[in-house]
C-alpha cells in the first residue's frame, strides 16, 4: 500500500470510503460499473497525488468521462493517463467474463 500523508480536513479512510461511494453512485449505471470495480480495485495502492487525480475526475460529468473513456473526444491532459489506466481495465475485466 502507498504512503499518505494525513489530510486534515478529511482521514485517510474517510477520504478513501468516500471516493468509492461516489464511484458507484454516479447517475449512469455504466459510468457506476466502470468507475467503482476501478475504486475497489485500485483506491488502496493510490498515492497523495493518484487520489487527488482521481478525485478530481470524479468531479467530472458522466457524459464527458464516458466520451473520454470510448475515445469519442479527446481528455483533458490531465486526466488522460488515469483515464487510460480505467480503460485498460475495464476491457480487461470485460475480457476475463466467461462468455465475453
Amino acid at each position: 500500500m502507498a504512503e499518505r500523508t494525513a489530510d486534515v480536513s478529511e482521514s485517510g479512510e474517510a477520504g478513501l470510503k468516500r471516493m468509492r461511494m461516489r464511484s458507484w453512485r454516479r447517475g449512469t449505471k455504466e459510468m457506476d460499473l466502470v468507475l467503482g470495480n476501478w475504486a475497489d480495485a485500485n483506491l488502496e495502492g493510490l498515492d497523495d497525488a493518484g487520489l487527488a487525480l482521481f478525485d478530481r475526475l470524479l468531479a467530472e460529468n458522466d457524459q464527458d468521462l464516458m466520451a473520454w473513456l470510448l475515445g469519442q473526444s479527446a481528455p483533458p491532459g490531465w486526466a488522460a493517463p488515469l483515464l487510460a489506466r480505467i480503460g485498460a481495465f475495464a476491457r480487461d475485466r470485460l475480457r476475463a467474463r466467461p462468455g465475453a
